[in-house]
């Protein structure tokens, strides 16, 4: 038994140090290809994100071109938007349409989860693909749809009609989002809560609503962000006065060709990545949220 033992050590002894010389053999490769990895990382991130970063300083140029180097540094662009009727015009129009998509697309989309979250039949993946489908149907075929379904209606050329076309764009989002959250709420918590006395909206309110607050806020921020973004069928139903900050930019390209675009985009980049940093706030103070209520439980 000594011998045996003595063998087996020996045994477990090369056959670590033949273990360990294998991995340092292979670790310059395995860093090589992980620093090749990085770099193309850095690359491909660095080809997306270089013609933004080209944009913010030219929206601070002094004179009316688009080219480096600049002469000198201006507000004057951010001036011009801030002192023009048609660009006010355009963000209170963005603000509006942006706001009440929000609210409505978040409200219908929530209940349109919370139903599919409890529907349990072949009329579900019907109802969701239903749902999602402005996600997938081309941006021209919708604009060019809503626009001959909303002529007759009156709603084309109008902001309420705009807001109900946002709002169909917007629901998919809400419905994925939240159907997404919902698969880890945990519905015994409902049952306990009408085990104790409390009513269906009590619970909801109580206990629902809470933990879903999150993935509620995260829903609606890309609602918004969708609705402030939204051109192509934006350009089908606006009249003149409906223009929206994307419409007033597309019509600054044709007609007056200056910083005053760049700085428009500037105000958009620097929304959008609040908006982000927003959302994945949001994202993780969720899971924390779920991680939290899943040791209670």
């Amino acid at each position: 038994m000594l011998m045996n033992h003595r063998t087996r050590s020996r045994v477990d002894f090369f056959t670590s140090s033949e273990g360990e010389l294998m991995a340092a053999r292979h670790a310059p490769a395995e860093r090589a290809a992980r620093g090749v990895t990085y770099a193309l990382g850095v690359l491909g991130l660095a080809f997306l994100v270089a013609p933004i970063l080209v944009i913010i300083p030219l929206s601070f140029n002094a004179e009316s071109f688009f080219s480096y180097p600049m002469p000198g540094v201006s507000l004057r662009w951010y001036e011009k938007i801030a002192q023009s009727d048609a660009w006010r015009r355009a963000l209170r129009n963005s603000l509006i349409v942006g706001l009440a998509t929000t609210v409505i697309a978040t409200l219908v989309g929530g209940l349109a989860a919370l139903g599919l979250s409890r529907l349990r039949s072949r009329m579900r993946a019907v109802l969701v693909g239903v749902l999602i489908s402005p996600m997938i149907i081309p941006g021209v075929i919708i604009a060019l749809a809503l626009f001959l379904f909303f002529s007759p209606l009156g709603l084309a050329g109008n902001l309420p009609g705009i807001i109900v076309a946002h709002t169909i764009l917007g629901i998919p989002f809400v419905v994925i989002t939240l159907t997404a959250a919902l698969v880890n709420f945990d519905t015994n918590l409902m049952r306990a809560a009408a085990s104790l006395g409390a009513g269906p909206i009590t619970a909801y309110r109580r206990i629902m609503v809470p933990l879903m607050t999150p993935a509620l806020v995260s829903s609606a921020l890309f609602v918004f962000v969708t609705s402030f973004d939204e051109f192509i069928v934006t350009s089908f139903l606006a009249g003149p006065e409906q223009y929206t900050l994307p419409i007033q930019m597309w019509s600054g390209v044709h007609d007056d060709v200056t910083p005053t675009i760049l700085a428009a985009a500037t105000l958009f980049i620097l929304a959008s990545i609040l908006l982000l940093v927003s959302v994945e706030v949001l994202r993780r103070r969720s899971e924390r949220l779920a991680g939290r209520v899943g040791v209670k439980a």
